[in-house]
């Protein structure tokens, strides 16, 4: 914690600390009962963690992995926090610290590994401009990456002279995307960075193969996990990567505008600052040199929304309440529902990986006739489905999302609408 920081809880009044943040250990406490979970009766204790959400029931909603819908108690979370904030006129920084401890320890991390920023985005572009490239330095990351993955290198290429090498993601085995990853490095890669989990087909990329390689090389490798935290459990310190991604607002369910940045803490030097402000050190008068915070917290430099904060908080006890491996279980079961149903439909094309251990809740077709903008239509207007087109490489593709507030019978419903079109397209 720095200076300012200390500065700031030492001159707020005990009781007024106190109500703040008692207010909002309430606010997040407030949820519909949750009953222990049956395998006898799975399919109602589904339906009660879907009165949870304030979702709408139609159109059905098939795109967590583009923004996650939010339970009600994490929205509770934020309003109730910064209306008792805006009743002191307070900052509410002084609650960043029992968020980061509970964030933490649900990414298997050290409380001083990570920063709170507003997506996985502005922490991968934290990672592409502060390792400070030079012309010439090859990066490498796979063709699937996302326009938030994709873009921070792109503007190194353009700005710095870096070298951008991508590979495409096989879906026929973990080990061929290590040796497509592999058959690209050279003395001059530094960076290799992967799709934990691939925005356009779901494919879970063997990370913990990959930073191993990476590893023995000494080049710094770097996660999206956007599309993974909150859809699959995992613990960020056992994968062996030297950074990773975030993003709050999808399969987490927090609020739009936060994510988490991972540094591991001794390599936290070798990042850069590119942002700095109150809350990224202190300085004794100035001119003089600026001490900059010890840990990752550092990149938090000026005042945030304490409510999001909390909320991102609320989300990740929530997803403890549930169970995490229940939550993956789930979504991978109305996910092979689909996939079992389409590799029926022999015009359908499956993109996403059938090996089990390379899927989790995400399912991308492409349709032998439609365009991607049209298939999109045609379940969502004329069979009230939401799902996402995947336009990203000419995938021409549909990606479907399953999480915790989908059941079996929308996914019946999605799978009668899939062989509809084949009739009506």
């Amino acid at each position: 914690m720095n200076t300012n920081r200390r500065i700031f809880i030492q001159s707020l009044s005990a009781g007024l600390l106190g109500s703040i943040i008692g207010s909002s250990k309430s606010a997040a406490a407030e949820a519909k009962h949750i009953p222990a979970y049956s395998s006898t009766t799975a399919e109602q204790y589904w339906d009660i963690i879907r009165t949870q959400y304030p979702l709408l029931h139609v159109p059905v909603y098939f795109n967590t992995g583009g923004l996650g819908p939010i339970p009600q108690c994490v929205t509770d979370a934020v309003i109730s926090t910064n209306s008792r904030l805006q009743e002191h006129c307070e900052t509410g920084h002084v609650l960043f610290e029992p968020a980061r401890k509970d964030l933490a320890q649900f990414l298997g991390v050290a409380s001083h590994e990570i920063s709170f920023v507003r997506n996985a985005t502005e922490a991968n572009s934290i990672i592409a401009a502060g390792l400070r490239l030079k012309a010439g330095d090859e990066v490498i990351f796979d063709s699937h990456a996302h326009p938030g993955g994709s873009h921070p290198w792109l503007i190194q290429a353009k700005q710095a002279g870096v070298v951008i090498k991508v590979f495409e993601p096989d879906a026929s085995s973990p080990e061929s995307n290590v040796e497509r990853i592999q058959s690209l490095l050279t003395v001059k890669t530094k960076v290799i960075q992967v799709s934990h989990i691939t925005c356009t087909t779901g494919l879970i990329m063997p990370v913990k193969s990959i930073a191993q390689l990476a590893n023995n090389r000494g080049i710094w490798f770097h996660i999206d996990g956007a599309q993974a935290v909150g859809m699959i459990p995992l613990n960020i310190s056992e994968l062996g990567c030297d950074s990773y991604a975030v993003s709050g607002h999808k399969w987490l369910g927090g609020p739009n505008e936060t994510g988490i940045l991972y540094i591991k803490h001794r390599n936290l030097e070798k990042i850069a600052m590119v942002e700095a402000g109150s809350y990224s050190g202190s300085v004794k008068r100035l001119p003089g040199e600026l001490i900059l915070e010890p840990s990752t917290m550092r990149h938090e430099y000026g005042t945030r929304n304490a409510g999001l904060v909390v909320g991102l908080q609320r989300a990740v006890l929530f997803q403890n309440q549930i169970g995490r491996d229940r939550i993956a279980n789930r979504g991978k079961e109305l996910a092979t529902i689909l996939l079992d149903s389409f590799a029926k439909f022999k015009d359908i094309k499956i993109l996403t990986p059938l090996d089990s251990q390379m899927r989790g809740s995400i399912t991308t077709i492409q349709h032998p006739r439609a365009t991607a903008e049209g298939f999109f239509d045609y379940l969502h207007k004329k069979k009230k489905l939401r799902c996402r087109l995947v336009s990203e490489q000419g995938l021409r593709a549909l990606r479907i999302s399953t999480h915790i507030l989908n059941s079996s019978e929308e996914c019946e419903r999605l799978i009668a609408g899939v062989q509809a079109s084949l009739k009506d397209l």
